[in-house]
């Protein structure tokens, strides 16, 4: 089996960190993981299943939370040894980094965290690899003290991830000249799909523009990311979070296919 290093070095490719939002049962999860090791595996894209065992960042008490911490990692964990891809999920708090290090490969900080210096710390003493989400009152600049962290806690595995800057109450905006500054300090990844956001809608249940999906992925291409982000379900309008944003998942090869060429023409030039 290929370990994780061998995972992400495939030449003339960008890596692709995607699934659902949020781990919502055994067997969407496995449906969506199958569909895009599939898809993946042809296109030659090193790929990272994502799911979010907990999602404590919610607007109202009522919105979905998860199934449970333990049952959610025991999947990803699942979907890890029966596709043999590496895992990612969001933590929120200090207590959940080796929680979820004993089921995944990646732990991801969420962006309105990533200062908090005891979160990341205790995401890097795991040893894991760490994906610090932007902040949406950071500068790209600033990301360097977060990468910083993780590294005097003797982890050289970050990578950061753009995920948009906040413009006015309720829209996203991704400067593109942020990416060459944030590559200068670590492997830099584009979220496509939280870039399209909406958030702070008067009825505490996020928006979003996911008919721009294929216009920010292919901007991040072009502009050198060395990874993607992007949330997919089977059916957007049942999912349980981030459903208004996400990629369909019937769309998800034809976009691939289009991005895996884009990609190689960039390369090449």
């Amino acid at each position: 089996m290929k370990t994780f290093e061998d995972r992400l070095s495939s030449e003339g490719s960008f890596f692709l960190l995607a699934g659902p939002c949020a781990i919502e049962g055994e067997e969407m999860a496995m449906h969506i993981a199958e569909h895009m090791v599939k898809i993946t595996d042809q296109l030659g894209i090193p790929y990272i299943f994502k799911g979010s065992f907990k999602k404590a960042n919610r607007s109202r008490i009522d919105s979905f939370t998860g199934i449970g911490d333990e049952k959610s990692l025991k999947i990803l964990q699942k979907v890890g040894r029966e596709f043999g891809v590496p895992t990612v999920t969001d933590i929120h708090e200090v207590i959940d980094a080796s929680k979820a290090a004993a089921y995944v490969d990646v732990l991801q900080i969420p962006a309105f965290l990533v200062r908090q210096t005891d979160l990341v710390v205790a995401a890097a003493e795991t040893g894991k690899y760490v994906n610090l989400k932007k902040g949406q009152f950071i500068s790209p600049e600033s990301m360097q003290h977060a990468v910083r962290k993780v590294r005097d806690s003797s982890n050289d595995n970050v990578w950061i991830t753009d995920r948009g800057t906040m413009f006015g109450y309720q829209d996203m905006v991704v400067d593109f000249r942020g990416i060459p500054v944030m590559k200068s300090f670590a492997p830099t990844i584009l979220d496509v799909t939280h870039s399209l956001q909406q958030p702070n809608q008067a009825s505490g249940v996020t928006g979003g523009r996911p008919e721009m999906i294929e216009t920010m992925a292919r901007a991040g291409v072009a502009a050198g990311v060395d990874g993607l982000f992007m949330e997919t379900h089977f059916d957007t309008a049942q999912a349980k979070s981030d459903g208004a944003n996400m990629l369909p998942l019937d769309l998800m090869e034809g976009l691939l296919t289009r991005l895996h060429r884009l990609h190689q023409t960039v390369s090449s030039l």
